[in-house]
């Protein structure tokens, strides 16, 4: 991907673990790789289609000198969060940190920290079947679009199916969501387990009843194989209540390790239900 260079943005701040490092300050040295699609501003001339470096330095200043952190990681981490939050045309970033006067002892030119962070595109998985089950999926969309590393991109219209599993239980509505995240699986993860407690939901029993079960089925073409994290989702390919909702808002999205769209998928469990009718 085309890119925007920024090297050794020269900063005055007050970071570091020892008090004489945040009393006195020293300066710091940001550089930032902003991957981006220059396509459309080579073609047109027009500042309006790239991303300007002076506003991007600017932000970078702005966010290091606003705080103080123990630890040069976090001041680029904040650095790649905010850029990306700040300007939607940048799909991932690349931030170094040098602090030459590092408190060091010893002869030495510079330490720094590098760090890579992007967007990434998900797809969830949600359904209820206790309660207000329509508002529940809908208050659980509200709390995803509130999150400020995570946009909704599309909602899927809810379904209503059997339940599954050897549980006599309601019915549930059905639904999946795409978003575009900061987030890493784990830490999307954590979030949507936090809006499930919020909601009522309670892990007692496996396929039970639930106020809100949110699920992620795809994080890129990403393959995770944990104890408490797995995507693709183990079962999605075996659930037409999973597929169909996703169908309508990501037909041609991979699963990576069948290597089949989501439509390829929903079309051949058709085919085995009708050979097993």
């Amino acid at each position: 991907m085309d890119r925007i260079e920024i090297e050794k943005l020269k900063i005055y701040a007050y970071h570091g673990v020892f008090d004489e490092e945040r009393e006195q300050g020293q300066y710091f040295y940001i550089s930032a790789k902003l991957f981006l699609d220059l396509r459309r501003a080579s073609m047109s001339d027009d500042l309006t289609e790239t991303v300007s470096y002076d506003l991007v330095a600017h932000t970078i200043q702005k966010v290091v000198t606003q705080e103080k952190w123990n630890l040069i990681e976090a001041v680029a981490e904040s650095v790649a969060s905010e850029l990306l939050l700040t300007y939607p045309g940048i799909q991932s970033v690349e931030i170094r940190v040098d602090k030459p006067d590092a408190p060091v002892g010893l002869s030495f030119e510079t330490v720094s920290v590098t760090i890579q962070r992007g967007r990434h595109r998900a797809y969830l998985g949600i359904g209820s079947n206790l309660g207000d089950r329509e508002g529940y999926l809908n208050r659980a969309v509200e709390q995803l679009k509130k999150d400020p590393f995570i946009r909704v991109l599309n909602n899927a219209d809810y379904i209503e199916t059997e339940p599954y599993g050897p549980v006599e239980q309601p019915k549930f509505l059905n639904g999946a969501v795409e978003v575009e995240t900061l987030y890493t699986p784990r830490e999307l993860l954590q979030v949507l387990q936090d809006i499930e407690k919020e909601a009522g939901r309670k892990r007692i029993l496996h396929w039970g009843p639930r106020t809100l079960d949110l699920d992620i089925l795809l994080y890129d073409d990403e393959v995770i194989r944990e104890d408490d994290l797995m995507i693709p989702h183990v079962e999605m390919a075996k659930r037409d209540f999973v597929l169909e909702p996703l169908c309508t808002i990501a037909p041609y999205a991979i699963h990576p390790l069948y290597r089949k769209t989501v439509q390829d998928l929903l079309d051949d469990l058709k085919k085995q239900s009708e050979k097993h009718s």
